[in-house]
């Protein structure tokens, strides 16, 4: 599975930003057609991230098919080669069925995570399978929708930053973990990254290029991981380890889980 630790969203109706995309090393830059865009300039977007498609390979959040532009986004989408379609405010897997049958050829479907009812129908909406591939949080209307007060660890989120990576896990889904607003806080940043890392997200939304260097450090594993994963490989390839389920490594117990685990870091580095 491709790494989305960078997941960087951009108006497709800002050429600027667009092009400057391009060059940046997010793992995967989006055209936002919902939020970023206003209603008069849909078509306009729309239009734009048609043509940016021929000759780079970002992903699109289109228009909720509630609304009046997303089934027109979507039928424009078709053709395009677009591998990666993102749907907001997905809350059954009826919406997921709804998308799946008019999503272009060979694209790849992100469902963002936003109301109450959606986190009430994780499960369902995990569970819908076909072209569905991610669960993003859509942190700010959640938050919004729950009537949640200020916090700077997010504490009324934290039961569904779990509840998210849990279900993802559950089925095989990448989870992605929503924007911090507040994009000259870098401190702030670097701490929100930490948490979603800790709680065991792919990756992290982002709003302006100056995230992404932070958001790579923040899933990047420290030396000391790396060093003792290499530990943990190597005293479970000691001939005198074969046929032990649990060895002690640096004042640790390790089991062959943590060998599953420590193999992994190392084959993503």
């Amino acid at each position: 599975m491709s790494r989305f630790r960078s997941v960087l969203f951009l108006p497709a109706d800002n050429a600027r930003a667009v092009e400057k995309a391009r060059g940046l090393d997010c793992d995967l830059a989006v055209l936002d057609l919902e939020d970023a865009v206003a209603p008069d300039r849909k078509a306009e977007a729309r239009k734009a991230a048609v043509t940016a498609l021929k000759t780079h390979p970002f992903a699109v959040r289109v228009n909720g098919l509630d609304t009046p532009w997303g089934a027109d986004d979507l039928a424009a989408l078709a053709g395009t080669g677009v591998r990666v379609v993102v749907a907001p405010k997905v809350e059954s897997a009826a919406t997921v069925i709804a998308l799946a049958e008019r999503l272009p050829e060979m694209a790849r479907l992100w469902a963002m995570i936003e109301t109450p009812r959606a986190l009430r129908a994780l499960n369902v909406i995990a569970a819908s399978g076909g072209p569905l591939r991610a669960l993003m949080l859509g942190v700010n209307d959640l938050a919004k929708a729950l009537g949640t007060g200020p916090s700077p660890d997010r504490e009324p989120l934290k039961p569904w930053l779990a509840a998210t990576v849990a279900t993802a896990r559950a089925h095989g889904l990448l989870a992605i973990d929503g924007v911090f607003n507040r994009f000259q806080d870098a401190e702030g940043f670097a701490s929100e990254a930490a948490q979603a890392r800790l709680y065991g997200f792919d990756g992290k939304s982002l709003i302006h290029p100056s995230q992404i260097a932070p958001c790579h450090a923040a899933f990047a594993p420290t030396e000391a991981q790396v060093a003792f994963a290499r530990a943990v490989v190597a005293a479970f390839a000691a001939p005198d380890a074969a046929d032990k389920g649990a060895i002690r490594v640096d004042g640790e117990m390790v089991e062959r889980l943590h060998l599953e685990t420590a193999a992994a870091l190392l084959a993503a580095l």
